[in-house]
């Protein structure tokens, strides 16, 4: 009943004095269902999940890089590599995980160069068919400033695509493939 009575008080100051009136302290939300406590508790766990997740996210530019798993130039990997890294010293190198072919030469770059990596290893248990593509959304979603695209196969291109769609450059690189 006084929420009812704040609110049409509310209703008739705005009218009255053309401006929103705000409560000295709290907030206007319906009291039976949310409280002060509750609204502190969710700002508590939301703080203590961002302290939690953001360490596991390495500051620094990310580029993504992608490629197939029969693209081995890796005089060539590593020449776009070292070109990216001296824009960007403190870059933060995102890849596919591959176990051979231009991702696992990216991957030995970023280890002898000691640049943070980070493996979006696609998930064949959940996602079956679908996992080089959900993994591509995935590395998309941690907002890289630039994807490198290496010849493979539609996965790359996806990526590609995907990235141009969201306006984030694509770099293409080796000839033929994406």
């Amino acid at each position: 009943c006084l929420e009812f009575f704040r609110d049409q008080a509310a209703e008739q100051f705005e009218r009255q004095t053309r401006s929103a009136w705000r409560p000295r302290s709290g907030s206007m939300v319906n009291h039976r269902a949310l409280t002060a406590a509750l609204i502190d508790s969710r700002d508590f766990i939301a703080a203590k999940r961002r302290a939690e997740t953001e360490p596991l996210l390495p500051s620094g530019p990310k580029i993504a890089f992608t490629g197939g798993m029969e693209f081995n130039d890796h005089m060539l990997i590593w020449d776009k590599l070292d070109k990216v890294h001296a824009k960007h010293p403190d870059m933060v190198l995102l890849h596919g995980g591959s176990p051979k072919g231009a991702e696992r030469i990216a991957a030995a770059w970023a280890d002898a160069r000691k640049v943070t990596q980070i493996a979006y290893k696609p998930d064949w248990a959940r996602h079956a068919k679908a996992a080089p593509f959900k993994r591509n959304d995935a590395l998309l979603d941690a907002l890289p400033i630039g994807v490198m695209v290496f010849p493979g196969t539609g996965i790359q291109e996806n990526l590609a695509d995907k990235a141009k769609k969201l306006g984030i450059p694509v770099w293409t690189f080796g000839g033929g493939g994406a």
